[in-house]
């Protein structure tokens, strides 16, 4: 990946229906090349999809939250489910320590997210973390030194 591709990465995550032409003109390159480098790089892996970022509207009341759980392998695949089944988790991660999986949910309200936490507690040992605010918010770009 050279500078190029770096410039037209940096431009999809600000606009991902940015049309071809004008990429090509803000870095200097024909249609056909910017084209065939964003085609290279969804081939290579490098641009894994184009997706709609979702963003909760401004409510005081909602509460976003970072819920750990150790869960036991036995009840794994019960903790999947109730995942995959729940709204409000936004992500799930497989991670290494005290607790195997760390969970970040949005929820309409503190009774809800109790309620969400008292669920997986069934399933195992919880830790939650209250989210106050995203200082840094880069959606895995910043691997990329755009």
């Amino acid at each position: 990946m050279d500078d190029l591709d770096r410039k037209i990465l940096k431009l999809l995550s600000q606009n991902a229906r940015m049309p071809v032409k004008d990429i090509a003109e803000r870095i200097a390159l024909t249609s056909p090349a910017v084209s065939s480098r964003i085609h290279k790089m969804e081939h290579e892996g490098i641009i894994g999809g184009y997706t709609v970022v979702l963003r909760q509207p401004e409510d005081d009341s909602r509460v976003d939250a970072l819920i750990s759980v150790a869960a036991k392998p036995a009840v794994r695949d019960e903790l999947m489910a109730l995942l995959q089944c729940s709204p409000e988790v936004l992500q799930c991660y497989h991670v290494t320590g005290d607790h195997s999986f760390l969970v970040k949910v949005s929820c309409p309200n503190m009774a809800h997210l109790e309620h969400l936490i008292m669920s997986f507690q069934k399933l195992g040992q919880t830790s939650t973390q209250i989210i106050l605010s995203t200082p840094v918010d880069r959606n895995g770009l910043d691997s990329l030194s755009l």
